[in-house]
């Protein structure tokens, strides 16, 4: 409180009241706090959890993997046999035959849950509501790693159980050398299914990449399923053993497979955690261009 004097006059007028300042200035009505990463990461995950959980195709093809995978598995376990001891055969990799045709329709999978949206326009919505695109880009890729991780595991647990069932009638017997078919307490074969699932998943991935890059659904699909099925087919036929053992060691499908080897790992081309790291860092290159070419170009 102050007392002010009029001069002129020789009066005194009414005291005035003055304000101490406070010590943090307050925030103004209209201003925003600050969103920190996390916040907008987990809004854009709700986000698109809930445009994969309504799309009617999400469901059917996570179903189609773990169906696809195993239904062609048991096919290859009703069909070899192991008539003596060392045949030759590695039960994990029968087992787990289902996984090559199963990543068909993971990549499906991923490949839709990015092109669906360029094609009927809903990006513009998505992006409109969250600006920053690589916040986008990593629910995405959370979201379809999960939901392909579950189908996987599925997949090959299914897999490997039927195995368990069908193939000693098979041959695969502790007298022709397979005292524990494919029993998960086997440290190699617990690689090999544990490896199957993250192979999938890994492939989920790297089309999401391919797919952000391409933002079309058939060109996508036909460049993720070409890079995939025709390594193999060109490593077949090629004759010189530099090129035969450079495609083994670094094309995705044939890298990455090699998880699933439980026998016999001395004479391949490479590791399987090697194989996988190969595959993995074609993951990682692929969402790394595709995340890219979603800053740099417009919607």
């Amino acid at each position: 409180m102050s007392r002010v004097v009029d001069h002129a006059s020789g009066t005194e007028q009414a005291p005035q009241l003055t304000s101490a300042p406070q010590q943090g200035a307050a925030r103004e009505p209209g201003s925003i706090r600050p969103r920190t990463s996390w916040a907008n990461l987990r809004e854009a995950l709700h986000a698109e959890w809930t445009k994969l959980r309504t799309l009617p195709g999400t469901f059917w093809l996570l179903s189609a993997v773990a169906v696809l995978t195993i239904a062609i598995s048991v096919a290859s376990e009703a069909a070899v046999t192991c008539p003596a001891a060392d045949c030759g055969q590695d039960p994990a990799k029968v087992s787990l035959i289902g996984v090559e045709f199963g990543q068909s329709v993971a990549a499906i999978l991923a490949v839709l849950a990015v092109c669906g949206e360029y094609s009927t326009g809903m990006v513009r919505v998505t992006f409109a509501a969250m600006p920053r695109r690589s916040t986008v880009l990593a629910a995405k890729s959370l979201l379809i790693a999960g939901l392909t991780l579950l189908a996987g595991t599925i997949a090959v647990l299914g897999s490997l159980l039927i195995g368990r069932l069908v193939m000693p009638g098979k041959g695969f017997t502790a007298a022709h050398g397979y005292p524990s078919l494919l029993s998960l307490t086997d440290g190699s074969v617990l690689r090999a299914a544990g490896g199957s699932v993250l192979y999938l998943t890994l492939i989920a991935l790297l089309s999401l990449g391919i797919a952000t890059l391409i933002r079309e659904s058939a060109t996508s699909i036909g460049v993720v399923l070409a890079l995939l099925y025709l390594s193999p087919v060109i490593g077949a036929v090629v004759t010189n053993p530099h090129w035969h053992n450079r495609i083994e060691r670094y094309a995705p499908m044939n890298a990455g497979l090699s998880i699933q080897a439980t026998r016999d790992l001395a004479g391949m081309p490479i590791g399987p955690w090697e194989g996988l790291g190969v595959l993995a860092a074609w993951a990682a290159g692929s969402l790394l261009v595709g995340g890219l070419a979603l800053r740099l170009r417009d919607a």
